[in-house]
């Protein structure tokens, strides 16, 4: 599969399983692995399918997508990218999915070409998914922790991550601080780092919720 981006899908739904398979193998660069019908599955899968990116139905009948979230990360040496679907874009399974290390979410009523950029735009790793609407779940926390306080970021990766939180891509960032874009991604991996930090999501939870951001910035 040199080339193509590997996805999983984990829904109780077969219906909701046919529908994102057609759609993303309609895509030259997409290609669908494996299916689960529950996230106990999920993690075996994983193993054995060794997929880039996982679509988790954040509720399924016996495990749910946020403790196979949890799971894969914790117990895969180099785990997929995981991508949340859910009903609504405010739900607080969503946000604690999020928190597991899911990379964002996507909406079941999302139009394809909606679906198949998220799966690429988590896959490059480059961009924050959905990020308006991760600040505004994110924002609903603020305060709350401490990851922030006791990372001891220089002034410029404090600079980094303000960016990131307004979700601008390691381009954008390099054009407002006139920094080169290989640049910014040493800036980004040291403030993931020093965050323990998955990706930049998690970064930016950590940013709100240690007040570091706070809603209507930027």
């Amino acid at each position: 599969m040199t080339g193509r981006i590997g996805v999983l899908l984990a829904d109780d739904e077969p219906l909701v399983r046919s529908g994102l398979r057609a759609i993303l193998e309609s895509e030259d660069d997409l290609t669908v692995v494996a299916e689960a019908g529950d996230g106990a599955d999920v993690p075996g899968l994983v193993r054995s399918t060794r997929p880039d990116v996982v679509l988790m139905d954040v509720r399924m009948p016996s495990v749910d997508g946020i403790a196979a979230t949890e799971h894969v990360l914790a117990t895969t040496e180099r785990p997929p990218k995981i991508i949340v679907v859910t009903t609504f874009d405010n739900d607080d399974f969503v946000y604690s999915a999020l928190r597991a290390g899911a990379s964002g979410f996507v909406l079941k009523r999302a139009r394809p070409e909606e679906l198949v950029s998220a799966v690429r735009t988590v896959c490059a790793g480059d961009s924050l998914l959905f990020p308006s609407a991760i600040r505004r779940m994110a924002a609903r926390h603020a305060g709350r922790g401490t990851a922030l306080r006791e990372a001891e970021l220089t002034e410029r990766e404090r600079q980094v991550l303000r960016h990131l939180a307004q979700g601008l891509s390691n381009a954008e960032i390099a054009a407002v601080l006139h920094l080169g874009v290989e640049t910014v991604k040493t800036y980004v991996g040291g403030v993931l780092t020093k965050l323990g930090a998955r990706d930049r999501t998690q970064a930016v939870i950590a940013a709100f919720e240690s007040g570091f951001v706070v809603p209507g910035d930027g």
